[in-house]
């Protein structure tokens, strides 16, 4: 029999160091439309660092289980249950946070997930690619060959991107602040072109892609970095604004605004989530899920940490210098 099933908690909000607890959380059997799932994979995302801190759009009351986005396995159900099966692959319910080893939830609450997809994908599955995918899909009606370019380009949107674009037939162009080390990583995913943010890329786009002007950018950073990309825009081209690593206002170069037609736009994956049908979800999920089972879409992975290692996993996703999302792990069968 394995120990009592642990989750990462605060009682507060502050600086994950500080408020964050590994807390014995007993997960129970399920009762009638309920099912009972282990944790096998958790991602860490910078926006559960958001709702730890407070400065996140949506906020769970508190006490809290911390992260959004993870991977478990079935293994029970309860009286009446057939929508899911032991052994079957599902998401941790995002609103019961996913950094715990068990829960039992009604079988609404959660999503399967083919057994195909890899767990370490599986966990990965329900905010950047699909984020990437609704960019790519809904802000310009592209034709083949088409160029798109994106700062935080080595971010999992990032990555996603490139691998999307490329499976669609278009180009991309790979804004990053060390070049020398993610243009090999980066190439091998499909990206065409890789530039350092401060190498002056801007004054040279047409050189950079034969020509041409993208009509798409994306932009995660804000500040200086948003103005570089704007001025490499073609007349009526979006940026869309998904993020805001540096904290930096987004300012929009007026003679751009006014000469170019440029659309400054913005996107919430949860909005879009929330405002959209069960089928259309659906439909964007199983996409991520084949090209993820195919491995035609992968994430890369900078560090895994067994669940009572989590909060030195919270350590590692905050530090600088990683190549790739931490993970946190776990085995606990019941």
């Amino acid at each position: 029999m394995n120990t009592e099933p642990q989750a990462v908690r605060y009682h507060e909000r502050g600086k994950p160091e500080d408020v964050l607890k590994l807390e014995s959380m007993p997960a129970g059997n399920p009762g009638k439309g309920e099912a009972l799932v282990a944790l096998r994979a958790a991602v860490i995302h910078p926006s559960d660092m958001g709702m730890i801190g407070g400065t996140y759009g949506r906020l769970p009351d508190l006490p809290a289980v911390g992260g959004r986005e993870g991977a478990g396995v079935v293994l029970a159900v309860g009286e009446g249950v057939t929508e899911l099966k032991v052994g079957q692959q599902v998401k941790m319910p995002e609103a019961l946070g996913a950094w715990r080893q068990a829960v039992v939830a009604p079988v609404e609450d959660f999503i399967a997930i083919p057994n195909e997809v890899p767990a370490e994908m599986a966990a990965q599955a329900f905010i950047n690619p699909p984020t990437a995918l609704r960019i790519l899909r809904d802000f310009i009606d592209f034709k083949p060959g088409e160029w798109i370019i994106q700062n935080a380009a080595n971010s999992a949107v990032g990555v996603s991107m490139i691998q999307l674009a490329h499976h669609c037939g278009l180009k991309t162009i790979n804004v990053v602040r060390d070049a020398e080390t993610w243009e090999p990583i980066l190439k091998d995913m499909g990206a065409d072109v890789v530039v350092a943010e401060e190498s002056g890329y801007e004054k040279k786009i047409k050189e950079l892609t034969g020509g041409a002007k993208p009509r798409l950018g994306l932009n995660s950073i804000g500040g200086d970095s948003v103005i570089r990309l704007i001025r490499c825009m073609a007349d009526s081209a979006k940026v869309v604004t998904f993020g805001g690593m540096v904290g930096d206002k987004v300012r929009f170069p007026t003679r751009n605004l006014i000469f170019n037609d440029l659309h400054l736009c913005g996107f919430w994956m949860d909005k879009w989530v929330r405002t959209h049908s069960k089928e259309e979800f659906d439909a964007m999920q199983a996409e991520i899920f084949d090209l993820m089972a195919k491995g035609a879409l992968k994430l890369p992975i900078d560090s895994t940490y067994s669940f009572d290692k989590a909060t030195e996993a919270v350590a590692r996703a905050n530090a600088g210098g990683r190549k790739g999302k931490v993970l946190i792990t776990s085995d606990w069968q019941g």
